[in-house]
C-alpha cells in the first residue's frame, strides 16, 4: 500500500514561489510514477505535473514556471511553483501509480493512490 500527504502549501503573492512536498510510505518508492493534480473551486480536476523513470512533463497552463522533482532517499516528490498567478489558487494533490508511459501522466486513471490536498492561494 502507498499513503501519501502533501504540505507545504500557503498564502503567496503573485510572483512569488512555493515549493510543495509530497512524503510516500509503502511500497517501492523509487518505482512509483508520481504526479500532482489541482482543483480549484467550480473547476474540473487539472494535470498539472508528473514523473516516472521514462520521464516527466508538465500541464500547458504551468509549464515553464513549475518543475517536478523526486527525492527517493526521502521518498519524497516536490512541486517547484515559481513566477505564480491567481490562477494557480487550488487545491493541489499528490498522486501515485505503479507504472505510466509518457502520455499516460496526465491521466487520472494512471494512479492508484492520493493524498488529502493542500491548498495554495496566490493573491494579486
Amino acid at each position: 500500500q502507498v499513503q501519501l500527504v502533501e504540505s507545504g502549501g500557503g498564502l503567496v503573492q503573485a510572483g512569488g514561489s512555493l515549493r510543495l512536498s509530497c512524503a510516500a510510505s509503502g511500497r517501492t518508492f523509487s518505482r512509483d510514477t508520481m504526479g500532482w493534480f489541482r482543483q480549484a473551486p467550480g473547476k474540473e480536476r487539472e494535470f498539472v505535473a508528473g514523473i516516472a523513470w521514462s520521464g516527466g512533463r508538465t500541464g500547458d497552463s504551468v509549464k515553464g514556471r513549475f518543475t517536478i522533482s523526486r527525492d527517493n532517499a526521502k521518498n519524497t516528490v516536490y512541486l517547484q511553483m515559481n513566477n505564480l498567478k491567481s490562477e494557480d489558487t487550488a487545491v493541489y494533490y499528490c498522486a501515485a501509480g505503479y507504472y505510466s508511459g509518457y502520455d499516460g501522466l496526465k491521466e487520472p486513471s494512471t494512479y492508484n493512490y492520493w493524498g488529502q490536498g493542500t491548498q495554495v492561494t496566490v493573491s494579486s
